[in-house]
């Protein structure tokens, strides 16, 4: 059986799972049936061999044996795909009706997914272990065989003196631990060195105010607060509590293998073009600043800016940046859409009903699923589990796109252990919510579930009465964050029970309208140079203001810019073709000067200006001067230069004196001459 380019092996695991060969080609719309093997990872271990001899890309249904098959597969490991269908389908109380879900879920797997680019991190082993007393002390000596330890005290506590030094000893404070793993740096408060003739305890010399350690690695056995934030989340930062000898086990063990050229995902891309942070020093979006659980994101101007190397790819940054500014990479969002879409479309296309999405952590929701199956009834048949990395990196397009694709519902497991750091998935949910609700689909239809045992989501799950589907969409996932947002609310509008034109959004929605108080506006345009999306913009030949409400992300930058402070938004999502072509917020006729006619302003501004100087301003307290305000720029500077009253005035200037001059006066000399009866008027007699 082939799907996509892959050759697919199928195996009913010693007949524990009922696999109908025929009714599955009818549902992958195969040419004949699959061959269905029974003990793939045993006895026909041959046939797996054989097609991974002929170089093909393979998909093993069974994750079980992975390992055992990626050793069989020997170089052409990398080909190899598998997919756990006894958890996820088969082993289920309703598995004679689950082929629907089956086809859809290896139709899923069969998708290749794009390369995800790599950093590269260099560790030479250089451990900074931080703590109290003989046991920072032992975990630092277990450290030196393997790697190059620091001790640093916090309180020697009469320590006594190893009698083999092997690594530095130090006392002193960590105030402030920056970097990652592979470039760590400690700023130390108190640090002083132990000395070598210590004898019966610990001593140390002459404490220096402040210094740098810098290290690879940091053990954190001091007890008290994290030295960095989202500890758990660092690469290479260890924090154990002391009294716990089995953890600390554990972070030896763990740091240990830390050593050489590592590598990490390149979670998330920033475009600084398409940031809205800032202009011109006055804050706009911090969408990301404020969920960032690891401080990856810091500003850097009129963007942001984020440390790959302190990232730890939860992608709330890229779930929540309106503009697509921030892109999750590993993989894209593009192609969590193609899955979703596969996934619902071989669904529905096999005759699926009433699909219920479940999207989970694979960490968190994976073993639950396990379980589930193992010991209770399973998934229910139209029950589709759906894999991610990270919840928080499901942005509203993703959120949305079950619903286009003709869900019934959606549940979306949460681990409880990340109550704290779900904040931003959160806010897009409480988004779906009201969008749901406003085009009449009801908020029923999302199911928020946080649960760590598989009996309680069993019960959840099993419970959940059927909603029929309002009909199922398309869309083809093409373009950035914007677009993808656009198709999938066009999708979704287009089979609502109640297809309002303008649905409201809660507050931080990206999308909405600005609202302007026309009479306080001056088109004074300091909005338009502050949008970063171009949603208000200025027309090229006369005073006013446009608006695109489809562009308009909500970031506040014209808000917070105005210097009239009559700019609100209103977070709100419309539909229809309207609210993607620009509408006048205000227009005025040009203002004209007083002294020429010519046009350089608006009326709106100009008065708004000598109201508030007029008599107020000791320049402008003669009418004069008020008159200079109605004036264009050149007209303004000859008033200033025909007035005699200030100190520039000299008077009439004298005109200088040209060939024309002298040749003018000369012919009426001449003149003159001839007229008094020629005497003395010969030629040459003019004046030089």
């Amino acid at each position: 059986m082939r799907l996509a380019g892959r050759r697919c092996l199928l195996c009913s695991c010693e007949g524990t799972m009922p696999l109908d060969a025929e009714a599955l080609a009818r549902a992958l719309g195969l040419p004949e049936p699959p061959r269905i093997h029974d003990r793939l990872c045993r006895a026909e271990l041959d046939r797996l061999e054989a097609a991974t001899a002929a170089g093909e890309p393979l998909l093993v249904a069974c994750e079980q044996e992975a390992a055992l098959f990626a050793e069989r597969a020997g170089e052409a490991a990398g080909n190899l795909r598998t997919l756990d269908i006894r958890a996820r389908a088969l082993w289920s109380a309703e598995a004679r009706a689950a082929t629907p879900k089956l086809a859809a879920l290896l139709a899923e797997a069969a998708l290749e997914p794009p390369p995800v680019p790599v950093l590269t991190l260099r560790s030479q082993g250089r451990c900074l272990v931080y703590g109290s007393g003989e046991t920072a002390l032992a975990a630092a000596e277990r450290l030196a065989d393997r790697l190059t330890p620091t001790l640093l005290l916090a309180d020697p506590a009469d320590l006594l003196p190893p009698a083999r030094v092997r690594f530095p000893i130090l006392v002193g404070r960590i105030v402030r631990l920056a970097g990652h793993l592979g470039a760590f740096r400690a700023t130390v408060e108190g640090a002083a060195i132990a000395v070598p003739s210590s004898r019966d305890r610990l001593r140390f010399g002459s404490p220096t105010a402040q210094s740098e350690l810098e290290a690879d690695l940091v053990l954190d056995l001091s007890g008290g607060s994290p030295l960095v934030v989202a500890p758990d989340k660092r690469d290479g930062y260890r924090r154990v509590d002391p009294r716990d000898p089995l953890a600390i086990e554990r972070a030896l063990f763990d740091l240990v293998d830390l050593v050489g050229e590592l590598e990490k995902p390149r979670w998330v891309e920033l475009d600084p073009a398409l940031c809205a942070h800032a202009r011109s020093r006055r804050v706009g979006c911090t969408r990301c600043l404020d969920h960032c659980p690891t401080g990856a994101i810091t500003p850097a101007g009129d963007h942001v800016a984020i440390d790959p190397y302190v990232c730890a790819g939860c992608g709330a940054c890229a779930g929540l940046c309106p503009t697509g500014a921030v892109t999750y990479v590993a993989p894209p969002a593009g192609f969590l859409l193609d899955r979703l879409r596969r996934l619902m479309g071989t669904y529905h296309g096999a005759g699926g009903t009433d699909a219920v999405l479940l999207v989970h952590e694979t960490r968190h929701g994976g073993p639950l699923l396990d379980a589930m199956a193992r010991l209770g009834r399973g998934l229910p048949a139209r029950v589709l589990p759906f894999a991610v990395d990270e919840l928080a990196r499901l942005g509203l397009e993703a959120l949305v796109a079950p619903f286009a694709l003709g869900a019934a519902r959606l549940v979306v497991l949460e681990p409880p252990r990340k109550a704290g750091e779900l904040a931003a998935l959160a806010a897009n949910l409480g988004f779906l919510e009201a969008l749901l609700d406003g085009l009449g689909f009801g908020r029923e239809r999302l199911v928020r579930l946080a649960l760590d045992d598989s009996d309680p989501l069993e019960e959840a799950l099993w419970s959940l009465a059927p909603l029929a589907s309002a009909g199922r969409g398309d869309f083809v996932p093409v373009g950035g964050k914007r677009a993808l947002l656009r198709l999938v609310f066009d999708a979704l509008h287009a089979r609502a029970p109640a297809p309002a034109p303008v649905v409201p959004l809660p507050e931080g929605a990206p999308f909405g309208r600005v609202v302007v108080d026309v009479e306080g506006c001056t088109l004074c345009h300091a909005c338009v140079g502050a949008c970063p999306t171009g949603a208000l913009e200025a027309h090229p030949d006369r005073p006013m203001l446009r608006f695109t409400e489809d562009a308009c992300v909500q970031c506040g930058l014209c808000r917070n810019t105005c210097p009239e402070k009559v700019i609100r938004l209103e977070p709100r999502l419309g539909f229809g073709p309207a609210f993607r072509e620009p509408v006048v917020l205000k227009e005025e006729e040009p203002v004209r000067c007083v002294r020429c006619g010519k046009p350089f302003g608006t009326k709106s501004s100009i008065e708004r200006i000598v109201q508030r100087l007029a008599g107020v301003h000791s320049m402008f307290r003669d009418p004069e001067a008020i008159e200079r305000l109605r004036m264009c720029d050149d007209c303004r500077v000859l008033s200033q230069l025909e007035r005699t009253d200030h100190p520039m005035a000299f008077g009439t200037p004298r005109r200088p004196r040209t060939t024309e001059d002298y040749l003018r006066e000369r012919e009426a000399e001449q003149a003159a001459r001839r007229e008094g009866g020629g005497e003395g008027g010969g030629e040459g007699s003019g004046t030089g």
